[in-house]
């Protein structure tokens, strides 16, 4: 198949590419400056010179603090950039992906969430990514949303990466206790999703690392298979006061017939740890 990755140069968008070609597929990928989703003269003129059979939708406005206080920016990408990519892969007959977040879900229910569970967005960042789910839905009937949660990878910043950094800058952290979900390795995200496109299961697909843990619990096993000395101190989601309201408990489990499962989140993180190893050795 010919696939075309939108928002090539982002973490998640990095790593789809690089599944894709490594599934034998024909994939072409563009950044923010190649491909502005919020364009959608553009993204017509784009699709329609490439012709995919799949598109996957990685651009995102991904700064949830940010959002808060610019909900119609954040929405012209996350929302009406989803419509104009969704329209665009209908118009040339492919079928679209759109990557979702545990963040469409209020946290109220207490368990991990289902496919069928009712989205309550807490946040501006929340309601941004059910407009585009929804935009996404609206505009091209053979549409895949896969909601994931909590995303790290090498080609990004990402949680990891701030607390190595945090515990060789100061040799303490302090992390939230008060926020549950399902951290989760890009690779193994895009190895999921390029699995996903190649059959015809349209609709919404929960797809995050098993198991759940708190951003406290996170990082204490970041430092612990990192072999990194460091304090950890635990707060509330109060205490630390920010911008955006988020989840309790937004862990995310599938309950399709043909589920595709992702390693756990201890497994992403050593995969993450040596991948990043294995990178720096070599440049």
């Amino acid at each position: 198949m010919k696939i075309l990755v939108a928002g090539a140069g982002g973490m998640l968008g990095r790593d789809v590419v690089q599944a894709a070609a490594n599934a034998g597929h024909d994939v072409v990928g563009f950044g923010h400056n190649a491909l502005d989703v919020t364009d959608a003269a553009a993204v017509t003129a784009k699709l329609g010179q490439e012709r995919p059979d799949v598109v996957i939708h990685c651009a995102a406005w991904t700064d949830v603090d940010g959002a808060e206080g610019a909900e119609e920016a954040a929405m012209a990408v996350n929302g009406a950039g989803a419509g104009n990519v969704a329209a665009a892969a209908a118009a040339v007959g492919a079928s679209v992906v759109y990557v979702s977040s545990d963040y469409v879900f209020d946290g109220a229910k207490g368990a991990p969430y289902v496919e069928t569970d009712q989205p309550a967005p807490l946040s501006a960042y929340g309601r941004t990514k059910l407009a585009g789910e929804e935009a996404t839905a609206a505009a091209n009937k053979r549409h895949f949303t896969v909601r994931s949660s909590w995303l790290f990878g090498i080609g990004g910043g990402n949680f990891v990466e701030t607390m190595l950094r945090l515990a060789a800058d100061h040799g303490e952290v302090l992390v939230v206790r008060d926020q549950v979900g399902s951290p989760t390795y890009t690779w193994h995200l895009a190895h999921g999703i390029v699995r996903l496109i190649e059959g015809v299961e349209f609709g919404i697909h929960h797809m995050a690392a098993a198991g759940a843990c708190s951003w406290y619990e996170f990082a204490r096993e970041i430092f612990d298979q990192a072999k990194v000395e460091c304090k950890v101190l635990s707060a509330t989601t109060e205490m630390l006061g920010r911008p955006a309201p988020r989840p309790a408990y937004s862990a995310l489990v599938s309950q399709r017939e043909h589920v595709i499962e992702l390693p756990s989140w201890q497994d992403g993180l050593a995969g993450y740890l040596a991948q990043r190893s294995a990178e720096r050795e070599a440049a």
